[in-house]
């Protein structure tokens, strides 16, 4: 199973999505930032469908608040899930895979909780706009790595290449894989490449553009 996971500027439309299937169309979960698609749920949906792939990450409802929502759309261009930050976390069957979903500060304001999360195979953490500090930085990771030791699963994050917290002007750009036993398997700090995992039962292989990284 191929994971594509992309760090794409925030833009009005979703042009870098579609863009990056067109790289790469054999992918089979492509996981991005919170709020990334805006209002383009249908169009995401049509693009799942076109491109026969999964897609996790988050989108906004201008009109709610909190505005973001976990999003998860199978190969059939079918919303599978979509709840709203801040409510109670919640994982899905798809791919064969058992998947939970936690939306950027999630991680740290209520984490995940719950006998069902144990062995889940992925977590995924779309994130919004980057780190505000290396301190912050510091924090998620070592938060994400706790919560793959504690339920053995993957825990994947990713944000925007760029927007800041707030009026801070500083954005780090982050994206991780951290494995079930809470090793690395990469840590990305203001590098924005696309990565795409290659998922398999015993081991996980990760590609970087045109290079390999074993």
């Amino acid at each position: 199973m191929k994971i594509l996971i992309i760090q794409p500027k925030l833009e009005k439309h979703i042009e870098q999505l579609e863009d990056e299937l067109n790289k790469n169309p054999d992918v089979d979960i492509v996981i991005f930032p919170e709020g990334y698609l805006n209002e383009n749920v249908k169009k995401a949906c049509n693009i799942a469908k076109r491109y026969n792939t999964v897609l996790i990450g988050g989108h906004r409802r201008l009109q709610e608040n909190p505005k973001d929502r976990v999003l998860l759309i199978n190969r059939m261009g079918e919303v599978i899930l979509d709840r709203v930050k801040y409510s109670k976390t919640s994982f899905v069957v798809v791919e064969g895979l058992k998947i939970g979903h936690i939306l950027c500060d999630e991680l740290i304001v209520q984490g995940i909780k719950g006998k069902e999360y144990n062995h889940v195979d992925l977590i995924v953490h779309p994130i919004g706009v980057g780190m505000f500090s290396n301190e912050q930085f510091e924090e998620w990771i070592k938060e994400a790595t706790i919560v793959a030791i504690k339920y053995k699963t993957m825990v994947i994050g990713t944000s925007h290449a760029d927007g800041s917290f707030g009026d801070t002007g500083v954005s780090i750009p982050i994206a991780y894989c951290i494995d079930k036993d809470g090793s690395v398997v990469f840590i990305s700090q203001n590098d924005v490449r696309s990565r795409i995992l290659i998922f398999e039962t015993k081991k996980v292989t990760v590609l970087s553009d045109s290079l390999r990284l074993e």
